[in-house]
């Protein structure tokens, strides 16, 4: 278990780190293509495209084949088009190339999260996935900062070394995790049906907008931290490395000490505290006034956000046991569906209000719709229903 688990941690930090990667070297990016900041957001958006009209067809398509396989392929790919980032000659060519590389992406990290029950006891399987989304955060909390501190020598180092980390992870794939084979027992249903199903599910539809509008509230104001602080504070690329190192350690603290609280208020009141808290503290965020408060009101939404994703995502799992590796698929496909508007709808709205005023506002909005969404759908009714039993 333990090697295993080793692997899906390297797997998820090093997907964690492509997300976000561009997102300090936006301002280095935009200068080096001549891009406005109105546009730069596309670079962000290229790569969550990818992943998410790519996941859709990953998941139920590795559903009925040897994950092993799926998720080498994948990682070729993704190193592949990595390496084509950091030689990438104009902004067109780097957008092509993110667009590639996020759809590598979505052929290995819903593998992960899909293959964990298949090779751990059951009773090591939540343990396990506490390892692969530690992978997530600690790719906030170091791989970004690394990148950041790479590029201060050249914009293109940070693209070399995920490449060729990304190449040698696939090495030790091949050699220490064993065959996956598939556990589908319908062969004949076609993804069209597969989702149907799922989505037929009760609450499905109304679970999953909410889930997408909270992910797209929170990737617009992430994909132009660095911009913000690059303008209003004059930071350059490295410093923000170094203040992405503490939102990191916040986003690893919710995930690994969060579900303690979670256990004592229940996932209703889990979920609506949380989104209450974002939502007073993103419309805060525009008005902070010094880098202090800024980065101290960043840190809480890190930290809440650590705490509340698990929430979200085994609230989504519940929808469909029996199909968990189709819901992760989809689940993945929301949030970088949610990176992509954000990246386009946080670059109009930073030119059009020069600055973060728009984004933080419409961050906050973003976060009170899902109240009222998960409302309707009768979460926080159920949440108390289950607590009377």
């Amino acid at each position: 278990m333990k090697k295993i688990s080793v692997l899906f941690f390297i797997t998820m930090f090093i997907i964690g780190t492509d997300t976000f990667l561009i997102s300090p070297l936006l301002p280095t990016l935009s200068h080096a293509y001549h891009t406005p900041s109105n546009l730069s957001g596309w670079m962000i958006s290229a790569y969550a495209l990818g992943y998410a009209l790519f996941a859709l067809i990953a998941g139920p398509l590795s559903d009925g084949t040897d994950r092993k396989k799926v998720m080498v392929l994948g990682l070729f790919g993704f190193a592949l088009a990595t390496f084509l980032c950091a030689v990438s000659p104009s902004f067109w060519t780097m957008i092509l190339f993110r667009f590639l590389a996020g759809i590598s992406a979505a052929f290995v990290s819903p593998q992960v999260w899909a293959a964990i029950p298949q090779l751990v006891a059951p009773k090591a399987v939540i343990q396990t996935m506490g390892f692969a989304t530690a992978g997530l955060s600690v790719s906030q909390m170091l791989g970004l900062p690394a990148g950041s501190y790479l590029a201060v020598f050249s914009w293109h180092a940070p693209f070399f070394v995920l490449s060729l980390s990304a190449l040698l992870l696939n090495v030790a794939i091949l050699l220490m995790l064993p065959s996956i084979p598939t556990t589908r027992t319908n062969t004949s249903s076609n993804m069209g049906q597969i989702y149907i199903s799922v989505m037929k599910a009760p609450r499905a539809l109304k679970y999953f907008a909410a889930y997408f509008m909270f992910q797209t509230g929170f990737f617009t104001s992430y994909a132009f931290f660095g911009t913000w602080f690059t303008q209003d504070f004059s930071l350059d690329v490295a410093s923000i490395g170094t203040n992405m190192i503490l939102l990191g350690i916040g986003n690893l603290i919710g995930s690994l000490f969060g579900s303690k609280l979670v256990a004592k208020l229940g996932t209703a009141k889990s979920v609506l505290f949380s989104l209450i808290f974002l939502s007073v503290t993103y419309a805060l965020l525009p008005f902070s006034g010094s880098l202090w408060i800024a980065e101290s009101l960043f840190f809480l939404i890190f930290l809440v956000g650590g705490f509340i994703f698990p929430v979200l995502m085994g609230t989504l799992q519940s929808l469909a046991p029996s199909a968990r590796g189709t819901v992760s698929a989809l689940t993945s496909a929301v949030m970088y569906a949610g990176t992509t508007v954000g990246g386009i709808i946080g670059g109009l709205l930073f030119g059009q209000f020069h600055g973060f005023i728009g984004i933080g506002l419409f961050a906050a909005v973003m976060n009170v719709i899902p109240l009222f969404i998960f409302q309707r759908a009768g979460l926080f009714h159920y949440g108390k229903k289950e607590r009377s039993h």
